[in-house]
């Protein structure tokens, strides 16, 4: 029987982990966005169970409270991939990778670099790192404003009611905003998650994708325009497929789980 993982470790830090499905299911490891943990996947993670699948979903660096390091520079896209790396070490095989925002970048990095642990790769509302930042300089741009923001010093953690119509202008419920409070802020992961934005300037190019792979948008997503979307089929050299949801906003995950359910299960049969 394949033992549970509650943690794992990669360069003295400790991660939290919900791994929960059949344990000798093909293994899918879910990774969140900003700025939500593990629990993102709540209503998408039983979906997978029911056709047989096993999910892992950890707690980032920054959100787990063992691995809450100081700075920007620890929270380059490098260092978050190396540690997926690590814990698909752990799993001891490869994977289906699932990724919503910043989880789809982390995902498209690991696929990019080690394309050898990972038999698929779904990436929710985020496209490929470089046709994202190609297209700033179209649509996108306009979009990206609060990256700015996230950017100054002390104010974007201090000042939450801006944080909060922000989150509610992209369309988290008011549930959704209590989870955040509680979850991230009240939990203290919210310095941390923050350090991911202002870790972006030290990131480094992400290579082409080899893997089969779906990318999942939303047309009602307030912070990623159709632009980059488009074009990470460019990017991407093995298998590869885009799905658009039609009437749903930027929180696939939570607000339109059997769509995000399905896709993972189409690219994970393909794989």
């Amino acid at each position: 029987m394949t033992a549970t993982l509650t943690t794992f470790t990669n360069e003295g830090l400790t991660f939290d982990v919900t791994d929960s499905g059949p344990r000798e299911g093909d293994p899918v490891v879910l990774l969140h966005g900003f700025p939500e943990r593990a629990t993102c996947w709540r209503f998408v993670a039983p979906l997978l169970h029911e056709a047989g699948l096993r999910t892992i979903a950890p707690d980032q660096r920054g959100y787990s409270p063992g691995a809450r390091p100081s700075g920007r520079y620890p929270y380059r896209t490098s260092a978050l991939a190396d540690d997926v790396i690590a814990l698909l070490g752990t799993i001891g095989r490869p994977v289906h990778l699932v990724g919503h925002d910043w989880g789809s970048a982390v995902g498209w990095t690991v696929a990019a670099r080690r394309p050898d642990l990972v038999r698929t790769l779904t990436a929710f509302s985020v496209p490929h790192p470089t046709a994202y930042i190609r297209a700033l300089l179209g649509p996108q741009g306009p979009k990206s404003w609060y990256m700015a923001y996230f950017n100054l010093p002390w104010l974007p953690e201090n000042w939450l009611g801006m944080l909060d119509r922000l989150l509610s202008s992209s369309g988290m419920t008011g549930t959704d905003l209590r989870r955040f409070r509680s979850e991230i802020v009240d939990y203290g992961a919210l310095p941390g998650a923050l350090g991911w934005y202002r870790a972006m300037p030290l990131s480094k190019p992400v290579g082409r994708i080899s893997v089969p792979t779906t990318m999942v948008w939303s047309d009602g997503d307030s912070a990623v325009a159709r632009a980059g979307v488009d074009a990470t089929a460019r990017w991407v050299t093995g298998p590869y497929e885009k799905v658009v949801l039609r009437g749903v906003n930027h929180w696939i995950p939570t607000q339109a789980p059997d769509a995000a359910a399905s896709a993972v299960l189409a690219r994970a049969r393909s794989g």
